[in-house]
């Protein structure tokens, strides 16, 4: 369940709340795997279809975007919520958001790519329905990626 406090909005690419919670994502990202661990090319403005930031109390406290991929699909990027958010039901309500954008745009199918070292969100993807399978572009030969998929 969504607590009435969060509130998903749809933001640009490069709004500044957005750009300090990708920067965030990053660097815990880099503290896990080590520097340059992102396998193919990051997200940018020019192949985001939609970015989400949450907020609480008017605080951004997490976001996520939708990177298309073939017809009909769409890959979960950027997913992250602030420490003090976790377990608050911020993740839950910026997939939501993001699957009914996903859904809005004609997308069916949604993968995503995270790793080993994050089990909480893995367990998060796997409660929110999504089931683990072989890793698709860039991911293919990554040996830390884990990918997951889910039909809308």
């Amino acid at each position: 369940m969504i607590p009435p406090s969060i509130v998903v909005k749809e933001v640009p690419w490069d709004d500044p709340e957005a750009a300090a919670l990708r920067a965030a994502q990053r660097a815990e990202i880099e503290e896990m795997y080590g520097p340059d661990s992102e396998p193919g090319v990051a997200p940018s403005a020019a192949d985001i279809a939609l970015f989400v930031v949450a907020y609480a109390g008017g605080a951004p406290v997490g976001c996520g975007a939708l990177r298309p991929l073939e017809p009909g699909a769409a890959e979960i990027k950027r997913m992250y919520v602030v420490p003090d958010w976790r377990g608050r039901g911020v993740s839950s309500a910026v997939l939501s958001a993001l699957e009914a954008g996903a859904a809005a745009r004609g997308r069916t199918t949604l993968k995503l790519e995270t790793g080993p070292r994050q089990a909480a969100a893995i367990r998060f993807y796997e409660r929110s329905g999504y089931a683990r399978v072989p890793c698709f572009g860039a991911y293919a030969d990554d040996p830390t990626s884990q990918c997951y998929q889910r039909e809308l």
